[in-house]
């Protein structure tokens, strides 16, 4: 074993190493990790959920430094375009526009997929970003729970409407931006959506991520014969308008020791540039390098076959359409 993997593993067993800028900035440093800025994405086009803040919108900006085509994905068309003016005067690349769509009305997602459809003819990347954690229990438009429908059914609906176009490009690749939070979560179906009376946010959310990480292997294991790479990761521990506001007091403890949303973004931007992550498909990652997506026997136990199953044809219902090519 290298000297590099076993320092590694070191800073991976305690979380508070790992999660915070403390495991970034050693890793960094231990695998003369490639700049960012030396990649050039001229001509890839990618698509951004959640982009105007927090990890997204720091992902998008180093993105669009690399020369990529974007559609940036947010809520409000006000601020979508706010941003978008931004983007382009701090990165000096002209080529960034923006749809409004909320990832949990699916009606808005397939909207979001035909527009980008109707003005792309390449995809090369789409990025699943956008999330919140919620303190009580609210709804997306068909009733399902809004974290579930934003963080799970929604990002399905919008890869499947755009796995043909995704399938035509060489290398494509769909990376979705999960959280360390579901390593305490196990594998439900049946439970995955918690009733308001006994809602917790957190447990909320992970049970959501734990889904996304899943399903992520899932899209590899039926559809990476298309030429699709589909990876997840978690970014550790950043310091983002969403923490600050959902977790106040882990942010006030943790403050000096979260990594900076540019610096929690970096694999996920790696991720779709470097030519390292097309070796493997299916895989989880933080900080450069595969993750297993287990910590705890509880939650491996949990993760079954036949709870995938499940899973994949619930969200097939529940979104209302069976991806094919």
């Amino acid at each position: 074993m290298r000297v590099s993997s076993v320092v590694d593993a070191v800073i991976e067993a305690p979380v508070v190493s790992s999660f915070s800028r403390i495991g970034f900035d050693v890793r960094k440093r231990l695998d003369d990790w490639t700049a960012l800025d030396t990649y050039d994405l001229t001509d890839h086009v990618a698509v951004v959920t959640g982009a105007t803040s927090g990890l997204g919108r720091a992902a998008a900006e180093q993105l669009a430094r690399c020369g990529a085509t974007l559609v940036l994905v947010g809520r409000g068309a006000e601020r979508n375009q706010s941003v978008v003016e931004e983007m382009i005067e701090a990165t000096g690349n002209p080529s960034i526009s923006s749809v409004a769509a909320d990832m949990g009305d699916y009606e808005q997602v397939r909207h979001l997929a035909s527009i980008v459809l109707a003005d792309h003819d390449r995809l090369d990347v789409l990025i699943h970003n956008a999330g919140a954690l919620a303190n009580d229990r609210q709804d997306a438009p068909d009733g399902t729970e809004a974290t579930v429908a934003s963080q799970v059914v929604g990002p399905f609906l919008l890869t499947s409407l755009l796995l043909e176009r995704l399938g035509a490009t060489d290398s494509s690749r769909v990376i979705t931006m999960s959280s360390g939070g579901m390593y305490t979560a196990g594998l439900t179906v049946s439970k995955l959506q918690m009733p308001a009376e006994s809602y917790k946010g957190a447990e909320q959310y992970a049970r959501a991520k734990r889904a996304q990480v899943v399903l992520n292997e899932m899209w590899a294991e039926r559809f990476g014969y298309l030429g699709i790479f589909f990876h997840a990761m978690h970014p550790g521990w950043a310091d983002t308008p969403g923490v600050d506001a959902s977790l106040p007091l882990f942010s006030k403890i943790m403050g000096p020791l979260l990594r900076t949303p540019e610096q929690g973004a970096d694999t996920l931007v790696w991720l779709a540039a470097d030519d390292a992550p097309l070796a493997v498909n299916g895989k989880f990652w933080l900080d450069r390098r595969q993750r297993s997506t287990h910590k705890i026997p509880s939650t491996r136990s949990s993760d079954t076959s036949e709870r995938r199953e499940k899973l994949w044809s619930w969200v097939v219902e529940t979104a209302g359409y069976e991806p094919t090519v």
